[in-house]
């Protein structure tokens, strides 16, 4: 089995490499199912639902278990269980948060989101994010339903519907919660999406492979077109932070992978070098589990 790993995590930077992508596997943490980058810091879930922190290079257990997915940014540390319950980090346990979601982002201007079992999607303001600890009432603004994932960074948000597609809204860029309007961003299927702190923002798509949207600044919030980031191991799971890209292959492998600038990288989309742009609100079906 170890011969196995090294000759896929071999081939898996080779392929890396071509795009100017440099990966290494991160030991420390069996069976990895998910994670996130933020301010620095990197947390991860396993496949038996305990949660942990990297510092350096030693990854810390959290405190408590059954979690399923975390987050890090400018909200804190957040979790989500496997009875959909939320918790905040603070003082170093677990402080339940009323409410219930299945997926949960801190990447935002301080305010945290997610999606709930329902698949609507909530947003908390920072004005209660920054005083969790004297408040009896979390009131999570709720609105578009049909979304299965949701991540917030320093240009808006991103999101992805039952079918894959993919969202961008500016609204949510503020302190405060609103009722964003959503842009249809048109190219390719996704399955989960995350935003850094910088704005950048990666995808994988539901065949596990990894895109970076480029042309991300503050005139075009919403980028123009996607790049494919070659990996040779299917992967589930990406974050990026400071520069660098966390994945989690389907096998449980974490890599880390660092970029060396490279001129007129390929762009693959199908829908041209700008995507269309098509302001909509997200189905209100109700999705099936991804």
């Amino acid at each position: 089995m170890k011969t196995i790993t090294a000759f896929m995590l071999v081939l898996s930077q080779m392929a890396i490499s071509h795009a100017a992508w440099e990966c290494n596997e991160v030991l420390g943490v069996n069976h990895a199912t998910q994670i996130d980058a933020g301010l620095g810091l990197v947390v991860a879930t396993d496949r038996s639902h305990h949660s942990h922190l990297l510092s350096g290079s030693n990854w810390y257990n959290l405190p408590g278990n059954n979690l399923r997915h975390v987050s890090v940014g400018h909200a804190g540390i957040w979790g989500v269980d496997t009875k959909s319950k939320v918790h905040r980090l603070q003082g170093g346990t677990w402080t339940n948060v009323p409410g219930h979601l299945r997926q949960v982002d801190a990447g935002g201007n301080a305010f945290a989101v997610g999606v709930g079992n329902t698949y609507n999607s909530y947003c908390l303001s920072n004005s209660y994010t920054w005083g969790l600890n004297h408040l009896a009432q979390y009131p999570w603004t709720s609105y578009h339903r049909g979304l299965i994932y949701h991540s917030c960074g320093y240009f808006g948000c991103w999101a992805i519907d039952s079918l894959y597609r993919v969202y961008f809204t500016r609204q949510l860029s503020q302190f405060s919660c609103v009722n964003p309007q959503w842009t249809l961003v048109n190219g390719l299927p996704f399955k989960m999406i995350e935003v850094g702190s910088d704005g950048s923002v990666f995808g994988v798509t539901p065949t596990g492979q990894v895109y970076q949207r480029t042309g991300i600044n503050a005139s075009v919030p919403q980028g123009l077109s996607w790049v494919r980031v070659p990996m040779c191991v299917s992967i589930r799971h990406v974050s990026y932070d400071l520069g660098q890209l966390w994945a989690v292959s389907h096998s449980g492998l974490i890599l880390r992978c660092i970029n060396s600038p490279i001129v007129n990288p390929p762009v693959v989309d199908p829908q041209g070098v700008v995507d269309t742009l098509m302001v909509v609100n997200p189905p209100t079906s109700t999705p099936t589990e991804v």
